[in-house]
């Protein structure tokens, strides 16, 4: 069987050419007889590795001087708690919008710390849009405002920036990294995990304003510690070396590309493809408002929901795969990170164009 069209949420599908150079180099990177996975993140070669992945990763960005980039570990949600074991400098309360899954639960960890006041929710409408900014009640006393730019579940994205004014401004972009240019001095931390647009599993990336850095609670354990973390360059302890290294090729792919600008056109592209076909069509629907509609993740319904497990299997069956939307809202999810060929969308809207022919 040849490669399907991988449809995941996360662990998600990578670009092909960043696997076929993986695969040359697994058994002997670069002549020095041995995989990366069996270097010490202490020798020359793998030092070497990371730094040029944080390089390319601050071009890429355009992230400024002032700003300190992390490899860590525990995925996104470990830095529920990181977040503000290290932001909250004193102060009792942080300012959080609930958005959907991944908000309650950057929400609920965030308790154990701080008093925690939801400023937005869209929860009045099952989570389906991004709540607009003059409905927020900011606290100008709270150590920062949390935000996550893209449910990976609800197929909702941040098309703007949020204006907190002098509060630092946090951001899990998790699902829509590198999909588009960010204006990184907007925001005073970003962070995400790996699994969905940077590389495999195990690797978290932390893009933190260098005065937020050096102000932890006593409490708070070294590993969690960014001014820790920064001083011993992300190797506090082993850090996930193999998924640095695949993120690297992932950064190097991107490079190649033409940067964030291209991929953003691309994705776009791509996007287009599939909510243009739900748009037009009454067999399956989109829940997401238009102007809040993810790029990356894309939910999507049957108007009779009996068929979902008959779409799902005939699905699999032409190589379109992992379509099946999260457990706690049911239907359908395409994830369509930067990775994913437009051949593939299209070969979904076809499929879902056939699908509806014979049961319509």
């Amino acid at each position: 069987m040849g490669r399907i069209f991988n449809f995941a949420a996360g662990p998600a599908i990578l670009p092909e050419p960043v696997l076929e150079q993986a695969a040359r180099e697994m058994l002997d990177w670069h002549g020095c007889g041995t995989s990366v996975m069996e270097m010490s993140h202490r020798g020359d070669e793998f030092i070497g590795i990371a730094a040029a992945a944080e390089a390319d990763l601050r071009e890429l960005m355009a992230i400024p001087a002032n700003y300190k980039v992390l490899f860590l570990q525990g995925g996104a949600t470990l830095q529920f708690a990181a977040i503000p074991m290290n932001l909250l400098r004193g102060k009792k309360s942080a300012d959080y919008v609930n958005t959907g899954e991944w908000s309650k639960k950057a929400i609920k960890e965030a308790k154990r710390y701080c008093a925690v006041n939801v400023v937005a929710s869209s929860e009045d409408k099952n989570f389906t849009y991004a709540p607009k900014q003059q409905g927020w009640k900011l606290d100008a006393d709270a150590a920062y405002v949390h935000v996550c730019t893209n449910e990976t579940i609800g197929g909702v994205e941040f098309h703007w920036v949020p204006d907190t004014g002098g509060v630092p401004l946090v951001a899990d972009m998790s699902s829509h990294i590198l999909s588009r240019p960010v204006d990184v001095s907007k925001y005073a931390l970003i962070y995400a995990g790996a699994q969905k647009n940077i590389g495999p599993a195990g690797l978290t990336i932390v893009i933190v304003r260098d005065d937020l850095v050096g102000n932890a609670l006593p409490t708070t354990p070294s590993v969690l510690d960014y001014k820790a973390q920064a001083e011993a360059d992300s190797m506090l302890n082993t850090p996930a070396t193999y998924s640095v290294y695949i993120a690297g090729l992932v950064f190097q792919w991107l490079k190649k590309l033409g940067g964030l600008g291209k991929m953003h056109e691309l994705n776009v592209a791509k996007a287009r493809v599939l909510y243009d076909y739900l748009d037009q069509t009454e067999f399956y629907f989109s829940p997401v408002a238009m102007d809040d509609r993810s790029l990356m993740n894309v939910p999507f319904r049957l108007k009779n929901e009996a068929l979902d497990k008959e779409f799902l299997k005939q699905a699999k069956a032409r190589g379109l795969d992992q379509l099946k939307g999260h457990r706690s809202v049911g239907g359908m999810r395409a994830s369509i990170y930067n990775a994913m060929p437009i051949e593939g969308v299209k070969a979904l809207v076809e499929f879902m164009r056939e699908f509806q022919a014979n049961h319509g």
